[in-house]
């Protein structure tokens, strides 16, 4: 017995260490499946919950093969905390108890049990598929530890002493959204415990056997979406890196030219051509958030602008390959509008000195397909 107890207990370690590392953060978009897309960790309070269910149960142990099963079914209930640290992988602390009926030489005992146990649960449906909050159906496997307790008792005058033994749980659950706040589920829980549990030992059977039946529901407590980690776009930047490298290549040759020709005819200075600036705001995939790095460029351009006195005139584009005209249409406008709002609240700028346009996916001003999901920002005295 003690060697099955330790079993177990690596086991249920085990299963810790798996979900440990199974959310090291990794790149991924959230049209892929939960298991590839890398989650911002949530705060402590934040996709908790807790579980309230009404159940009934079943005892398999030696003596009661031979009752009727209807006979066997006793009321039951089991109430739960607990908190996912991401869309896949949650601990739940959960409360089982109520009666339990026992049988010895055909007649019916009941008896009364408690069952706290800890539990790591995997919401396959968000490893496999891709993660949405709103999903309405959840398939959720769960496997734990606990301690059980059979209450003593007094039946035709033999007085039984209190049982205690350590349980294994496994099961699963079908989970249904209900509202954001609130689910409706269905559970079927195995449980082994010691062979004495149903008051005897024979050799038929190492463990007595408790299944049972939960209908609940659950109530879900702060936040409940997980925010997706949008990857760098390394095309980008890896570009940018080759555009300064290259730059870098170009000063040095000029450096290596005489700074003097006294051979060269006096040329006469042209005159002084009008300063402009143009200068561009990168955007993610879908998305017309302005990322901290970008902020950079709007900054100069509003320096240019108030050191010249030069209107800025925006461009707002959305890339060909994603989307529909009529959808990057609108997000090239959001993007636009959103750069002349920071212009203007952030550094400044009045609106007076600000035009705007949207080109949508009519244009592609570069021919990296990621590259246009761009501001482009022009600036003339």
């Amino acid at each position: 017995m003690k060697t099955k107890v330790l079993l177990l207990t690596i086991l249920f370690g085990s299963v810790l260490l798996l979900s440990a590392q199974e959310y090291q953060p990794q790149i991924g978009f959230s049209t892929e499946n939960g298991s590839k897309t890398n989650f911002k960790k949530n705060k402590a309070s934040d996709n908790m919950f807790i579980s309230i269910a009404g159940a009934a149960n079943v005892l398999l142990g030696d003596l009661n093969g031979d009752a009727d099963f209807g006979d066997r079914i006793a009321p039951s209930g089991a109430i739960s905390v607990g908190k996912w640290y991401n869309p896949y992988m949650a601990f739940r602390l959960q409360v089982n108890g109520g009666l339990m009926n026992n049988f010895s030489d055909g007649n019916k005992q009941e008896f009364q049990w408690i069952n706290p146990h800890a539990d790591i649960m995997w919401d396959v449906t968000n490893f496999w598929a891709p993660y949405k909050e709103a999903k309405v159906f959840h398939f959720i496997p769960f496997v734990g530890l606990g301690y059980g307790v059979r209450a003593g008792a007094t039946v035709d005058n033999i007085s039984y002493p209190r049982s205690e033994s350590l349980t294994a749980n496994l099961g699963a659950q079908l989970s249904f959204r209900l509202s954001k706040r609130v689910d409706l589920f269905l559970e079927g829980q195995y449980v082994l415990v010691g062979d004495h549990w149903n008051r005897t030992y024979t050799d038929k059977h190492e463990y007595d056997r408790p299944v049972q039946a939960l209908l609940g529901l659950n109530f879900n407590l702060g936040r409940k979406e997980f925010e997706v980690i949008e990857p760098m776009d390394y095309a980008l930047l890896n570009d940018l890196n080759s555009q300064i490298n290259a730059l870098r290549d170009r000063n040095s040759e000029l450096e290596k030219r005489p700074e003097y020709c006294p051979e060269c005819p006096p040329q006469i200075a042209p005159p002084p051509a009008k300063e402009t600036l143009n200068n561009v705001v990168y955007f993610r995939l879908n998305s017309a958030k302005i990322d901290k790095n970008q902020e950079i460029n709007i900054f100069n351009t509003s320096e240019f602008a108030k050191k010249n006195g030069s209107p800025i005139k925006l461009v707002g584009y959305a890339d060909r390959k994603t989307g529909n005209p009529d959808y990057n249409k609108g997000i090239s406008e959001r993007r636009a509008r959103a750069v002349a709002k920071q212009l203007i609240d952030k550094y400044g700028i009045s609106s007076n000195n600000i035009s705007i346009e949207w080109k949508g996916d009519e244009i592609q001003p570069y021919s990296e397909n990621a590259w246009n999901r761009v501001v482009i920002m022009n600036t003339n005295e």
